[in-house]
C-alpha cells in the first residue's frame, strides 16, 4: 500500500492517477473538505495532521511500502515528518512537487522567510495585500497591523477557522478578502485596484497555485512584490510530473494489475 500526503488540488489529482494505475493507497489531508473530494473518488483518506511517530505507526498498521509526499511546497513540517517516518520505518520515500517559477521584475524581491517579508513590508507605506494564507498571519499582524502608514489586507480561503484566527488577532473585517480561486489575471488586477494595493506579498507555490497570475497582475500595475521562496529541504528523490511518480511506484510496489498478470 502507498501513503499519499495529498494536501493540494494537484496532489489529489495525483492520488487519483495512482489509484487508476492499480495501486492500493491511503491518502492523508488536513481538512475535511479535501477529504470529501478524495472520498468521492473512492480513495480511502484520513483527515488531520500526523506527527512522524503517528505516521510510523500508520505505516506498520497499514503495511505501507512507499510514502508519496505531495504536500504543499510550504508544508515544511509535514514533509519533514514524512521523511523522518520513512527513515524510521525503512520504507521508500518520494517527493512530488510543483515546478518552481521565477520572475524578472525590478520591483520584485525574493526573501527566505515570512519574518523577512514582514520586516521589509514594515519599512513601506501604503496598502499591503497578503496572499500567503492564514497559517502565518500573526507574523505579519505583529509588524504591520498597528503601523499607521500601512493598511493591511489579507486574502485567504473562506473557512471558519481562518475567520476565527482573524478575530483572535484583531484583524479588521473590512480588510479581509475571504475567497477561493483559481482566479484570472484580470480578477487579480481588479482586486488590487479596488483596494489601491501598493505592495503584494505572496509565496512561490507554483503555477498550480496561480502565483504567476498574482505576480503578473501586480507587475502590469507597477505594484511592488515580495515573493517568499520555498523552504530548503533535502527531499532526496523529487518528481514534478505524475508519470515519473507512477514509473517509480511501478519499480518499487507491484500494482493490482501487475499482481494479476503474475498469476
Amino acid at each position: 500500500m502507498i501513503l499519499v500526503l495529498a494536501g493540494t488540488s494537484d496532489a489529489r489529482a495525483l492520488a487519483s492517477e495512482i489509484k487508476k494505475a492499480g495501486f492500493r493507497l491511503l491518502a492523508t489531508v488536513v481538512t475535511e473538505n479535501a477529504a470529501d473530494e478524495l472520498k468521492q473518488e473512492g480513495i480511502p483518506v484520513l483527515a488531520g495532521r500526523l506527527t512522524d511517530e503517528e505516521m510510523v505507526n500508520l505505516i506498520k498498521v497499514k503495511g505501507i511500502q512507499v510514502i508519496v509526499d505531495a504536500s504543499h511546497p510550504f508544508a515544511e513540517e509535514a514533509s519533514k515528518n514524512a521523511i523522518r517516518a520513512a527513515k524510521t520505518a525503512k520504507v521508500h520515500y518520494i517527493r512530488y512537487e510543483r515546478e518552481s517559477q521565477s520572475f524578472q521584475y525590478e520591483k520584485l524581491k525574493v526573501v527566505e522567510s515570512y519574518a523577512e517579508a514582514a520586516e521589509i513590508a514594515a519599512t513601506k507605506s501604503g496598502v499591503v495585500m497578503l496572499t500567503t494564507g492564514s497559517k502565518t498571519l500573526q507574523v505579519f499582524t505583529e509588524r504591520l497591523l498597528e503601523n499607521p502608514n500601512i493598511r493591511l489586507i489579507a486574502r485567504m480561503l473562506p473557512r471558519v477557522d481562518n475567520m476565527e484566527k482573524c478575530e483572535q488577532l484583531g484583524f479588521p473585517q473590512k480588510n479581509i478578502v475571504a475567497i477561493q480561486g483559481p482566479f484570472t489575471k484580470g480578477f487579480d488586477q481588479a482586486l488590487y485596484n479596488q483596494y489601491g494595493v501598493t505592495l503584494m506579498i505572496t509565496k512561490e507555490s507554483g503555477k498550480v497555485g496561480s502565483v504567476d497570475q498574482k505576480v503578473e497582475a501586480a507587475m502590469d500595475l507597477g505594484i511592488e512584490i515580495i515573493l517568499i521562496g520555498r523552504p530548503k529541504i533535502n527531499y532526496g528523490t523529487v518528481y514534478s510530473n505524475f508519470s515519473d511518480v507512477i514509473q517509480d511506484l511501478n519499480k518499487n510496489v507491484p500494482s493490482v494489475f501487475n499482481q494479476h498478470s503474475m498469476k
